[in-house]
């Protein structure tokens, strides 16, 4: 069996887990799952990088010992993991008497090798970044990221023959345009070869720093962080003649946050040339989540913790949202509104209606038992091919770390489907008793289902369970092989008894934390003049009004009323809605056909001049004129208005 290893970086112990951290391994979750899905032999790495000053640091402002601060963040990383539905297969901390004896094992193999010697050296140390920075690396004096005036140290330490090694390693990444991915940090690195490079310092002393892994040959120093923290990959893994290592190395992929790229595409490299270890498959990396235009940081105030969002807003759409809006390798904002519009957008218009439509027709025209397929006609079939290609398509992208370009195609799919329901009118096919062509539209649109369900599995495991659950099928992983879901469109078995209604993605109202309302607030409101609120509505009364968008498939006049219309109207229901409208004057039944409506939905039905109306469709009157409220571009039948 073919073996997929995926790694995110170890968290450093000095914070607890944010947004940056939720999404790596949220990333890496996905990614790992999809793997799993095609049979693969699967092993996903994290953890804590629990070494160095900042450690100490923090330690001390929290009244403790390192260790056992140590101990306190980093069981609140390995609590969140499976909380946010990550299944790892190990959790490896820097201070595990397992990783301390691979790490003194690896600088004793590059030390006889002649690879490490001991020098003495002068630079501009930062403590909050744990390095020395050049002068062409700081900006105007300052560390690029802290923005703070680093200290001149000067001292004797032990130095890394990196420089030996960068020629093999420029020659590698041009040789494998796929090792560093994507395109603009392959060529950053490239970049960073052609500077001038220098060995790199891996120890401290003791007499600066004791929280560290003593050098295995002079106890007067302990190890630099990153000579530490980078052979967790391998140290969890059993090098260097365990199993494990044997096993899912050849098939090693780490995923990084672009502020870490030069210790993983250039340190990591060299070192493993140096201690004889083959190189990793490839590298990932990724941007920054910024809130409003700025990165985040606790100074700044704008960390979003990962749980609330998750407890707020639900973790399916969580994930979804993290996986949609970021554009692998570019950065991009987060924002409660974003989450909150592509939950009710994508999550609960397109999918959620297309689910509660799907399963409302089976159990109304199928006693809820899944249909016989038989040969399907041109349009049946077109909708089907268009399906194979978009999971195709969809799968390749998401194993390429592209997961937002393929959920993008995922969703075009969904949306095919709720075409495909207004354009074969299965309510109609019923009324005209055209049963044949109504079990194939029905098995088209449930199977089409169970693909998307088992393709979102990577992305939310849960809710993608739940909704197999209600197709009847329910998810054995064992018997998934993804690779085949692209040959056949007959997984499910007819005759198998389907869920009466979905609700998997309900709606969701923005939820920000308000600020406290001045004292007295409540009584000035109430001695406010009186009448300036005569004729206003509160907003917990409009938001009693269900207001959707619609799609106009019929329209006639009606019988003796020279002002009214007959509307057959699509609001993502498992019918069309009759609805009765005073429009005749200013639209002719041809005009209105096809066209984007926005409906009243909750109206009390009433007959008008012989015809029950369910709902009333909103437009605008200008002067003589009346126009229709729509909205700037096509929505799905049934879109909340808010």
């Amino acid at each position: 069996m073919e073996s997929f290893f995926v790694s995110t970086p170890i968290y450093y112990v000095n914070a607890r887990p944010h947004l940056g951290h939720a999404y790596t391994t949220i990333v890496a979750d996905s990614v790992n799952r999809l793997h799993r899905l095609q049979r693969r032999d699967t092993f996903l790495l994290t953890g804590t990088d629990e070494h160095g000053d900042k450690i100490v640091e923090a330690a001390e402002k929290n009244g403790l010992a390192p260790k056992e601060y140590a101990d306190k963040i980093s069981s609140l990383f390995k609590e969140a993991w499976p909380w946010l539905e990550v299944e790892t297969s190990a959790f490896i901390r820097t201070t595990d008497p397992e990783h301390i004896e691979c790490v003194q094992r690896f600088l004793t193999t590059v030390y006889e090798k002649g690879d490490i010697y001991f020098g003495e050296y002068g630079g501009h140390y930062c403590f909050g970044c744990e390095r020395f920075y050049t002068d062409k690396e700081l900006k105007n004096g300052f560390c690029p990221d802290h923005l703070e005036k680093p200290r001149y140290l000067q001292e004797k330490n032990y130095f890394f023959r990196m420089t030996d090694y960068l020629p093999a390693l420029k020659e590698h990444i041009r040789n494998n345009p796929d090792f560093i991915q994507p395109e603009r940090y392959r060529n950053e690195v490239l970049g960073m070869l052609g500077d001038e490079l220098t060995d790199l310092c891996i120890s401290r002393p003791k007499s600066r720093l004791t929280w560290g892994i003593e050098l295995p040959f002079d106890s007067d120093y302990v190890t630099y962080v990153w000579f530490d923290a980078l052979i967790n990959y391998i140290s969890a893994l059993g090098w260097p003649q365990g199993q494990p290592f044997k096993k899912y190395w050849p098939g090693a992929y780490h995923l990084v946050a672009k502020d870490i790229l030069k210790p993983h595409a250039v340190f990591w490299p060299t070192m493993l040339m140096s201690a004889g270890v083959d190189l990793y498959r490839g590298l990932r990396v990724h941007g920054y989540w910024t809130v409003q235009e700025a990165k985040m940081s606790k100074s700044l105030g704008n960390v979003v913790q990962p749980m609330e969002m998750a407890e707020k807003y639900g973790l399916a759409p969580f994930r979804y949202f993290l996986l949609r809006e970021m554009q692998f390798g570019l950065d991009a904002s987060f924002s409660e509104e974003g989450l909150v519009n592509r939950l009710n957008s994508d999550l609960a218009n397109d999918l959620g209606n297309l689910c509660s439509r799907t399963l409302a027709m089976t159990n109304k025209y199928f006693q809820g038992l899944v249909p016989e397929m038989s040969a399907l006609a041109d349009e049946d079939q077109e909708v089907v091919d268009a399906g194979l290609t978009a999971l195709d398509e969809y799968v390749r992208l998401f194993g390429d770390f592209q997961f937002s370009r393929g959920l993008s195609v995922l969703w075009g799919f969904i949306g095919r489907l709720n075409k495909y329901v207004d354009e074969s009118a299965p309510w109609v096919l019923y009324k005209e008793g055209q049963t044949k062509r109504l079990q194939n539209v029905m098995y088209v649109l449930l199977e089409g289902l169970r693909k998307i369900a088992l393709h979102l599995w990577p992305v939310m495991p849960s809710s993608s369970e739940e909704l197999l659950r209600q197709l009847g099928t329910g998810f054995d992983l064992h018997a998934v092989d993804l690779d085949r879901e692209g040959e056949h469109w007959s997984g499910l078995k007819p005759g198998v008894k389907v869920a009466k209604k979905s609700n998997l993605f309900p709606r969701r109202d923005l939820v920000l934390q308000q600020d406290h309302p001045p004292k007295n607030a409540e009584k000035k409101q109430k001695e406010s003049d009186k009448s300036s609120l005569e004729g206003q509505v509160s907003f917990e009364d409009f938001q009693k009004l269900h207001m959707v968008t619609g799609k106009v498939l019929q329209a006639d006049k009606v019988q003796g009323a020279d002002k009214l219309l007959k509307l057959e109207v699509d609001i993502g229901e498992e019918e069309p809605r009759t609805i009765v409208a005073g429009l005749a004057r200013h639209f002719e039944p041809g005009d209105m056909q096809g066209r984007q409506v926005v409906v009243l939905a909750n109206l009390t039905p009433r007959k008008i001049r012989g015809v029950m109306s369910h709902g009333m469709v909103l437009a605008v009157h200008q002067g003589e004129d009346m126009a229709l409220l729509t909205s700037t571009k096509d929505t799905q039948p049934g879109s909340r208005v808010s």
